[in-house]
């Protein structure tokens, strides 16, 4: 893990502080208004771009870690974030919303490095990422429209044109661009100059965009300071629960010790960029659900990395032998 990526929860902070001072002291709300969106897009075409679908195959060495993990991202998470958003954050819809669309979409990118970082099963992990970012794309509008409510305040037609803007369009730009550069310059050439650049660019995007996310909405963050406070408890809870879960449920059915942290990692990490570019898309007048997303990558950081020490695999013998 780079440096840049260890330091990451940092640089979001610093760039939504130096996003809000600007916001504060110049007049760059509407034209930093313009840079969210596609600042966002050109990053999800980025992460896609480094998405190979071949590894979906090693699904099939692992059915019972990858359908826990189906399970626990799609069935008992929607769950956990319909109770933590109804039980704590009943009063602030916006909120509600905010912390729904985060805690719903699966990381497909970073939860790879901290998996890495813990010896777990990168294979499994890897086949899980297109597994777990159509499925979200599938899904999303429905638990939106279903355990959103009355918060969620969208008709289904702008949440699926969202969707498709934000989702379908950057993954199909990724895939042409994937195939032609693989089919006229040829596979080595594409890792070089096509996936490589693609990995370097991400993170500057993401800081990029919260600044610009920032400055656009200064005024609103100053208003609403307090209640993005509120937002804590439910992540720190989120955060606590879905770890010792995925643990607990990884010694029931007695998976191995790689396999274990895959389930771990997956379960845990969240897709923020991806429920940061859905909201500003489907809620373009609500401004503090996508405020309230960049909460989310402050605590979930530093919690993967402190995860990726406590649930290491110490006996690289068993390591590889789950690996087989």
């Amino acid at each position: 893990m780079s440096l840049a990526e260890r330091l990451q929860s940092l640089f979001v902070a610093v760039a939504a502080l130096a996003g809000l001072g600007a916001g504060l002291a110049l007049p760059i709300g509407p034209a930093a208004e313009h840079v969210v969106l596609p600042a966002l897009l050109v990053m999800l075409t980025a992460v896609f771009v480094q998405m190979d679908a071949a590894h979906v195959g090693e699904v099939r060495r692992a059915r019972t870690v990858v359908v826990a993990s189906l399970v626990l991202n799609f069935v008992f998470t929607p769950a956990l974030a319909w109770a933590l958003g109804a039980g704590l954050l009943g009063g602030e819809p916006d909120l509600r919303i905010g912390l729904l669309l985060l805690l719903v979409t699966p990381c497909t990118d970073w939860y790879l490095v901290f998996t890495a970082m813990a010896r777990g099963h990168t294979g499994i992990a890897a086949a899980l990422l297109p597994v777990n970012l159509v499925l979200q794309l599938l899904l999303l509008p429905v638990y939106v429209l279903l355990l959103g409510g009355e918060a969620a305040m969208v008709d289904a037609g702008t949440l699926a044109e969202s969707v498709l803007l934000v989702l379908v369009v950057p993954l199909a730009l990724a895939l042409l661009l994937r195939w032609a550069s693989a089919r006229f310059k040829g596979e080595d050439w594409r890792e070089r100059y096509v996936v490589a650049p693609a990995g370097n660019v991400v993170l500057p995007l993401l800081y990029a965009a919260v600044f610009a996310m920032f400055a656009w909405q200064a005024r609103t963050v100053l208003e609403h300071a307090a209640d993005l406070l509120a937002l804590l408890l439910p992540l720190a809870v989120f955060f606590v629960v879905l770890p010792l879960v995925s643990v607990g449920l990884s010694r029931l059915l007695r998976l191995p010790a790689a396999q274990k942290v895959t389930l771990t990692m997956t379960a845990t990490a969240r897709n923020s960029p991806i429920a940061l570019a859905i909201a500003v898309a489907a809620f373009p007048d609500r401004p503090l659900i996508a405020v309230a997303l960049v909460v989310g990558p402050l605590l979930e950081l530093p919690v993967l990395a402190l995860l990726a020490q406590l649930v290491r695999v110490r006996d690289p013998h068993a390591e590889e032998t789950a690996r087989r």
